[in-house]
């Protein structure tokens, strides 16, 4: 067996990763970047940008059926409407406290290292803020008027509930409702099965993205912005390691450091994607086959999460909240703070699937409490990356809760678990095919055309 055979996927996709920072870097530092020349054009906005967006729309093109089916499993494997009630009342208290927490450990983080101050950033970027629905109307728009435009579109919310009530529908039309059951579980086994196709190919899609993003973004940036990025990315990785492993260990008494260990590929393709939704199919995979929790949970709890849970974006409002109001000399004072975590809370809820939520969000909280919106322009230069990173702790956010939950319902297997090898991905073995399978359709198909 060859050493490329032994490697796992995460470990290619790690390696992947370092590599096209590497390269990235060598691009950006060289000048071989500039714009016009051949490796800016067919390499990086070529050749690096249709492999990277390739594999992002393949992820993305898994996320819709398989949380369609997955969740029709789940309320049916479920079988009992009061658990799933429970289900779902326990992942929104627990999505919402950890959110609240992050942006209150931000805040507290920033102003302690008072970023900001005395800082003269000159910015030619503007930034407009875009008009948030308000909550009533998200409410209203939980419910499909048209499920198909809704699975068209990619609105999970919609989605949602709609898979429920259809689950719940199946489960009360009883035995007539076998075969469509069967079905839908056969159906989730293909969709997981195509998440393993799209994997196979991951480590060099990351390499791709995370080579582009690099040497496009460089280090002049980070290098102006320098306190801004370290508390940023200080209180990410504190609400990581400390907030969410203290949570998880309360409240189910599993190893932090077994999550960690088992975590680490949802977080990379969160990383290089900077999408909690393109990350579902990962995300899935990884909290029912690695971290044992029954699909009956995750299947709501992980979509769910990916839509509400925010995390990564709640630390980057309460940081960028302390950085604009301490570079305009703004003084917020407790109230004005306690009404950043409160709006960040709610937004989070009422921005629920809105494109480019982060800065959305941030412009709502910043019009509440009397900041100027076009001091979000300082910031934007450095927010890719930024949300490549607080996408890496949306994700985890979104593990951790599924974990905590499903320890609490009976719904998980602890052996797997505790298991370090527990449904490693072995993408050679796994994309094998079954050939008497392969033959008997072949002989099967022959039958057909010959009658």
């Amino acid at each position: 067996m060859s050493s490329d055979k032994k490697m796992s996927l995460t470990v290619k996709v790690l390696l992947g990763m370092v590599l096209g920072i590497i390269v990235g870097l060598v691009i950006n530092l060289t000048g071989l970047n500039a714009p016009g020349s051949f490796i800016n054009e067919y390499i990086v906005n070529g050749l690096f940008h249709v492999v990277g967006k390739m594999f992002v729309n393949s992820l993305k093109m898994l996320v819709v059926p398989l949380v369609f089916f997955s969740l029709i499993c789940g309320v049916c494997g479920i079988g009992d409407i009061r658990m799933l009630g429970r289900v779902g009342g326990k992942s929104f208290a627990l999505y919402m406290l950890t959110t609240a927490i992050a942006i209150a450990t931000a805040i507290v983080i920033a102003v302690a290292f008072g970023i900001g101050k005395g800082m003269n950033v000159a910015t030619n970027a503007e930034f407009v803020g875009k008009e948030s629905p308000p909550l009533t109307q998200v409410l209203i728009d939980i419910i499909p008027t048209n499920p198909i435009n809704a699975m068209a579109n990619g609105d999970m919310l919609p989605i949602i509930f709609f898979s429920i009530l259809l689950g719940i529908s199946i489960l009360m039309v009883g035995k007539k409702a076998k075969g469509i059951i069967a079905g839908a579980e056969v159906a989730n086994e293909i969709m997981m099965k195509m998440v393993t196709i799209v994997m196979s190919v991951a480590p060099y899609a990351v390499f791709a993205l995370i080579a582009k993003a690099v040497a496009t973004l460089g280090l002049d940036l980070l290098q102006s912005l320098a306190g801004y990025v370290g508390v940023l990315v200080g209180s990410l990785m504190f609400h990581l390691f400390i907030t969410l492993m203290i949570i998880l260990k309360v409240f189910s008494g599993l190893s932090p450091a077994m999550f960690l260990k088992k975590i680490r590929n949802v977080q990379v393709f969160a990383f290089s994607t900077a999408s909690s939704n393109a990350t579902i199919p990962v995300t899935m995979r990884t909290v029912t086959e690695r971290f044992g929790v029954n699909n009956s949970v995750a299947s709501f709890t992980v979509p769910f999460g990916a839509t509400i849970n925010m995390d990564g974006t709640a630390i980057m409002q309460g940081v960028a909240t302390v950085f604009i109001a301490n570079v305009y000399n703004v003084e917020l004072g407790i109230s004005g703070y306690l009404t950043v975590i409160l709006m960040s809370v709610l937004a989070s809820i009422g921005t629920a699937g809105v494109p480019g939520v982060g800065l959305i969000m941030l412009s709502m909280v910043f019009t509440q409490v009397g900041l100027p919106v076009e001091g979000i322009g300082l910031i934007l230069g450095v927010d890719r990356l930024m949300d490549m990173i607080r996408t890496a702790v949306n994700v985890s956010g979104d593990a951790t809760v599924s974990t905590i939950v499903a320890k609490s319902e009976g719904k998980m297997d602890i052996g797997v678990y505790n298991d370090p090898d527990a449904g490693i991905l072995d993408t050679d073995e796994a994309l094998e095919l079954d050939e008497s399978f392969e033959k008997e359709i072949a002989d099967t198909i022959e039958k057909v055309r010959n009658q």
